[in-house]
């Protein structure tokens, strides 16, 4: 196992999500909601999507505001075409992300590529700091061979999507959260372990197969909080399996979110609605990152 950790952290908590609906008609699982923003602090939500059904992706995303926080989605199957009110705009398929800093403000969409097949992926929302709410926005489009891998010496196939992991640097570095985020495939049995930084908030989530931490077994599509009793995570995969992992350093802010807005006060809120019904989230400019 690569990455040896003295004091693996425990499962504080399990997490199967909320079934819902987002964009136009896309059903979803809302695994990190609302309510779990403070403990999962600097994180902000996470869904998730596994759909089959044409019916229930085809409609997408039309364009929406945001402002205060960064989107990242990752596709596992599917194509989504992104387009935005700085000019930019992105196809993201299998394997690939989309890292999005909303920052001051932007208005996007996120509309799929195919009429048939499996559409999967997540969206993770991280919080930006007060300091940087009100950055000029910014955009990465990240194809699968941009996004840095390694295979350990247990076989697990490790993708470095940010943060850094058994030597590699991932494909994002941001800095004041400093972010985690790998997706691990690992081979039935398999273990393995990475360090996380004390006062570092973390989850996984299951997307293919089970797996152990620590003694607790978490599901497919399930999620494990886990606690901030150790320095870093041990996984265990029962079969063939595959699981986010995706750990940060906490604001500690205050968290103010109406829809697709997130600042520190409500007052901020009022001012981004106004800013928004204003027209003025469409002459952003955009930042390289």
């Amino acid at each position: 196992m690569e990455n040896p950790i003295t004091r693996p952290r425990s499962v504080e908590r399990l997490v199967a999500g909320q079934a819902t609906s987002d964009g136009a008609g896309v059903k979803l699982t809302r695994v990190l909601t609302q309510d779990l923003q403070r403990r999962l602090d600097p994180f902000l939500m996470l869904d998730a999507f596994r759909n089959e059904n044409p019916e229930d992706y085809i409609g997408g995303f039309p364009n929406h505001p945001h402002r205060g926080f960064e989107t990242v989605t990752y596709m596992i199957a599917g194509r989504m075409r992104h387009r935005d009110s700085a000019g930019n705009e992105g196809l993201l398929g299998p394997g690939g992300a989309q890292w999005m800093t909303a920052g001051s403000g932007l208005i996007h969409s996120e509309l799929p590529e195919q009429e048939e097949g499996l559409m999967e992926g997540f969206q993770l929302w991280l919080n930006l700091p007060a300091k940087a709410k009100m950055c000029a926005p910014g955009y990465r489009d990240i194809p699968p061979p941009a996004i840095p891998e390694y295979v350990d010496g247990a076989g697990v196939r490790v993708r470095v999507i940010a943060g850094d992991s058994g030597g590699v640097a991932g494909a994002v570095r941001r800095p004041d959260t400093e972010p985690l985020f790998l997706d691990l495939h690992l081979p039935a049995g398999a273990g393995f372990g990475q360090a996380l930084p004390a006062g570092h908030n973390a989850f996984l989530y299951v997307y293919r197969g089970s797996v152990i931490v620590r003694g607790a077994p978490v599901a497919d599509r399930h999620m494990a909080i886990l606690g901030n009793d150790g320095d870093g995570v041990v996984l265990q995969a029962d079969g063939d399996s595959r699981v986010l992992l995706v750990a940060g350093r906490p604001l500690q802010e205050p968290i103010v979110q109406y829809g697709p807005f997130v600042m520190n006060t409500a007052e901020q809120i009022h001012q981004a609605v106004r800013d928004y019904q204003a027209g003025k989230f469409a002459a952003a400019a955009v930042q390289a990152f």
